[in-house]
């Protein structure tokens, strides 16, 4: 049986890493009969993309998977027998955000699949709510997302699992966890450094110029106490103010989520971004507000003064007004929380003590970073891509910069990013 195969069913406990008994009755309900686990939309929305979508990129939903009804998109669905790329989203990102790069990979020969992600737009079953179990957001629960979705959509395997942003190091822990079901992995916009070590007493650690490890509450102290006293942006995502401050964005949802997506993008003209010597005050200072934030201010009054004029708005073409209008009908609709509580498990002991129990594991797979040359996330952390080139990701085939792209890489610059995405997986062999 080849990778691209789709299988009868037989469901162990190792391939479900260790999903409820719960969850696994619902898994085997949904296969036993997998054209009924397709979910009717909600008939009070309009059509997911709202008729900005590709004529061969259809949205649906598939039920019971790992407690969750997933809304998708795909393509390259109407051929059998195709291998099956997962493409997984970021923050403040949809499925919708991989429509530019989906049928590309579909005519060469893929069966393409983007889902909206726990937390965000159409997929429904989690918790909206500040005061919520964290541990459903958790890299492993994600990881098992993604497992008990291939497993739904019929495949023993993927030919490659492609994660953007919050969604790269999701495909990461897919990769190392389970190599023999997430064949390859191309990871964009965030380098993967590996599970954290043992032993360790902080878990988010960054190394300063002397190469001593320093802790996230260093690096908070220090940006506090600039001449221009600063905050990390997740620091700032993890409270429970963010999500008011940005559905409740003083210049409207609208004028917030475009001046957010223009200001991580090349357009942005102060978008220049270079290797920064150490995780230091000083150094994390030269960072742009979207990521090294005012200490004062909320990432809606941060993002406010970029907003572009009208004029350069209509000129931006990988992100129209009708595309735009997308996502600021589906935020609008389920809020932020459930996507920012995805930064929120960085910060809890608990949760990134299990993730210890990977400690010097490697990603062993085949695999490829794609960066935008004008993004900074890939230089947040610094040395964070020569450790991942150099030791976390063993059979990485190349660190691949996009230039005219910031953050939103694939929406940027789809026809560079398809080419690289389609000659990586052609290598791979596994093609359709």
């Amino acid at each position: 049986m080849t990778g691209g195969e789709k299988t009868e069913w037989t469901l162990s406990r190792r391939f479900l890493l260790g999903a409820s008994v719960t969850s696994v009755a619902g898994l085997i309900a949904s296969q036993r009969a997998y054209p009924a686990s397709i979910v009717k939309d909600d008939p009070n929305l309009p059509p997911y993309g709202s008729g900005t979508l590709p004529p061969d990129i259809r949205a649906r939903t598939v039920r019971d998977v790992n407690g969750l009804n997933v809304n998708v998109l795909e393509s390259g669905f109407q051929d059998s027998g195709r291998s099956l790329v997962l493409l997984l989203h970021g923050f403040p990102e949809l499925a919708y955000g991989w429509r530019k790069v989906m049928l590309p990979l579909a005519a060469a020969g893929y069966h393409v699949v983007a889902p909206d992600q726990r937390g965000y737009g159409r997929t429904t079953g989690w918790d909206d709510a500040y005061d919520t179990d964290l541990s459903k957001f958790s890299l492993l629960n994600l990881t098992r997302d993604a497992l008990a979705l291939v497993s739904a959509l019929g495949y023993s395997s993927v030919s490659a699992v492609v994660g953007h942003d919050a969604g790269s190091p999701v495909a990461a822990w897919c990769s190392l966890i389970r190599p023999d079901i997430f064949r390859s992995v191309v990871l964009m916009a965030v380098p993967f450094t590996g599970p954290p070590m043992f032993p360790i007493d902080h878990d988010d650690k960054r190394h300063n110029d002397a190469g001593t490890a320093v802790s996230d509450e260093q690096i908070a102290s220090e940006l506090a106490a600039l001449a221009r006293p600063r905050k990390y942006y997740q620091q700032y995502n993890r409270t429970r103010d963010a999500n008011t401050n940005m559905m409740n964005a003083p210049q409207g949802l609208h004028d917030f989520i475009r001046a957010y997506f223009y200001f991580k993008s090349a357009d942005w003209k102060g978008n220049q971004p270079f290797p920064l010597k150490a995780a230091t005050g000083p150094e994390l200072a030269k960072i742009p507000t979207y990521y090294i934030m005012d200490l004062d201010k909320g990432m809606a009054e941060t993002v406010a003064p970029e907003m572009p004029p009208a004029v350069e708005a209509s000129r931006i073409k990988w992100m129209t007004e009708p595309e735009l209008d997308v996502y600021v009908s589906e935020f609008g609709r389920t809020g932020f929380q459930g996507a920012l509580d995805g930064y929120r498990v960085y910060a809890d002991p608990t949760l990134n003590a299990e993730l210890r129990l990977f400690s010097g594991r490697t990603i062993d797979v085949p695999s490829l970073f794609i960066g935008g040359k004008q993004d900074w996330a890939v230089f947040l952390t610094p040395g964070a891509v020569e450790t991942m080139r150099g030791h976390a990701c063993t059979r990485m085939e190349d660190v691949h910069l996009v230039d005219g792209a910031g953050h939103w890489v694939q929406q940027e610059q789809p026809e560079a990013v398809s080419h690289r995405l389609v000659q990586f997986l052609q290598k791979q062999g596994r093609g359709g």
